[in-house]
């Protein structure tokens, strides 16, 4: 399993916000690649970003220093979310040398855009699932969709996704533990892998989720935890990647 650690990006600097709210976020660095090299000293294997501006105007907003980390670390993929909304950020984005792209809002929106962009990029498009009480998230988990989070995930598993994060936006940020019920209950429901994502905390998150990855959890994102010291980046991603 791997651990991925998360650099949320707010006008140029790695903050973390609690719940998605962009008036409640603690800023814990000014150089971005500097965490991210942080994060590749401790074992980090691939690295989550989030253009926290982009995900409420709907366009890329902090692409210069996501380009900057990409080009300081070319062996470790990276994974990309916020603001992609259309062809040209995904194509800008793979030729930056980015993996990864994460769709949310749009794939609610417009579903066709992921089947589209899956056929054109096969193995670089991740779905992106925010959900509380098990419905669906969008516009940087402002709203809530009348969409099931694992019949929406079902519809998505036949477009040639590579992956789903799954969000539990009720925890994020919140050092409240992981919502490995629900986490596994979507991963058991689908065949395409579940990356887990919100309220990792410390260690024992990390061995609960360890304990469910067979059900088809292949990696856990991690935040303000790395941020705050509860949980120390280095051991867990040596205890995740036992399991």
């Amino acid at each position: 399993m791997l651990l991925i650690p998360a650099i949320d990006l707010k006008e140029g600097k790695c903050v973390r916000l609690r719940q998605g709210r962009m008036d409640d976020n603690t800023i814990f660095s000014d150089d971005p690649v500097a965490v991210a090299g942080k994060w590749v000293a401790a074992g980090a294997k691939r690295i989550h970003l989030v253009d926290l501006d982009g995900a409420f105007a709907g366009r890329p907003r902090n692409a210069e220093v996501i380009h900057a980390i990409v080009a300081a670390y070319p062996n470790v993929p990276v994974q990309i979310g916020g603001g992609i909304r259309d062809e040209e950020t995904v194509q800008a984005y793979l030729n930056a040398g980015i993996e990864y792209i994460i769709i949310g809002t749009k794939a609610v929106e417009m579903p066709s855009f992921v089947k589209e962009m899956a056929r054109e990029y096969p193995r670089h498009i991740i779905v992106g699932l925010d959900a509380k009480d098990g419905m669906v998230a969008v516009d940087g988990w402002s709203k809530l969709s009348r969409h099931d989070v694992i019949d929406l995930a079902q519809h998505f598993e036949e477009e040639g996704v590579e992956a789903f994060i799954y969000t539990d936006i009720s925890r994020d940020g919140m050092m409240s533990g992981v919502n490995i019920e629900a986490t596994a209950r979507l991963a058991r429901a689908i065949r395409i892998p579940v990356i887990a994502s919100g309220g990792i905390t410390n260690i024992d998150d990390i061995r609960a989720l360890g304990a469910v990855a067979n059900d088809g959890i292949i990696g856990a994102i991690t935040g303000r935890a790395i941020y705050e010291g509860t949980l120390d980046f280095s051991e867990a991603v040596k205890l995740a990647e036992s399991f």
